[in-house]
């Protein structure tokens, strides 16, 4: 790509205009189609810098910040690779932006996510490589199932929350006849085991979890009505009065309870 190329996608995408920045995606995804994913390396780096705003500060460019996050994802798997030397980069928002480009590439991400995962330098980039990995819309994901249930049991706090949350995107994915029965006695059994934590955050999301398991059919009849009595239990509205104390938690069941509802 000639440097005048270079340079009008660098000024565009450095713009404060979100319309801008918008026609900077549109150069790069034209010059991506001309060259082909194997040479977007450079044209990679000068779109994720917008990986890097602050949505907070500028509310204004979320949607092209989706448009970025989907346009890295069609450069395939040839920059996998780059995006997940980025999940090590240390900005927050820019992991998250990266973990998102990674699983909206679907299938072809999960292999290179779980050697990632296994290779790992530490335990926040495991939670961003799973972040990615709910993030994959296919059943494939049921491959990382295992991974998920094992670091729910992690000492690390961040990472138990991802594995946990990530549980229930699998489940959402998952057909229950391509979930083994190991894998989902797996998944019950650390959804109930968090349903203990000491971290109000890992238990909403493992009250969130546990309803997607029920919506999604990967629940005996027996293990939902356990379920609906979990859920009573954590809003007080049982025999024993005993309610969560955490607003947050509360919160996801009584959301949870909508599917006994749905399914009466």
């Amino acid at each position: 790509m000639p440097d005048k190329d270079y340079r009008a996608i660098e000024k565009l995408m450095a713009s404060r205009q979100p319309e801008e920045v918008r026609r900077g995606l549109a150069l790069a995804r034209e010059e991506v189609s001309k060259i082909g994913p194997d040479e977007a390396g450079p044209i990679l780096e000068i779109v994720s810098t917008i990986f890097y705003i602050d949505p907070l500060d500028r509310p204004d460019l979320v949607p092209v910040l989706d448009e970025a996050i989907s346009l890295v994802a069609g450069f395939g798997k040839k920059v996998i690779p780059v995006l997940l030397r980025n999940l090590e980069a240390g900005d927050v928002k820019a992991q998250l932006a990266f973990g998102q480009a990674l699983g909206r590439m679907g299938e072809e991400a999960i292999g290179p996510l779980m050697a990632g995962y296994e290779h790992a330098c530490d335990a926040a980039c495991r939670a961003f490589i799973l972040y990615a990995l709910g993030h994959v819309r296919s059943p494939e994901v049921v491959r990382a199932a295992p991974l998920a249930i094992r670091a729910a049991q992690a000492s690390d706090q961040e990472l138990r929350d991802t594995a946990t949350r990530a549980i229930g995107k699998f489940a959402e994915v998952i057909p229950p006849e391509r979930l083994p029965a190991e894998l989902r006695d797996g998944f019950v059994e650390q959804l109930q085991l968090a349903l203990a934590d000491p971290n109000p955050a890992i238990r909403s999301k493992a009250v969130r979890s546990y309803g997607k398991l029920a919506r999604h059919g990967h629940l005996t009849a027996d293990e939902r009505e356990q379920l609906r009595t979990t859920l009573l239990h954590i809003l007080g509205e049982d025999e024993h009065f005993d309610w969560d104390r955490a607003y947050v938690v509360r919160r996801e069941a009584r959301e949870a309870l909508e599917f006994f509802k749905d399914a009466a």
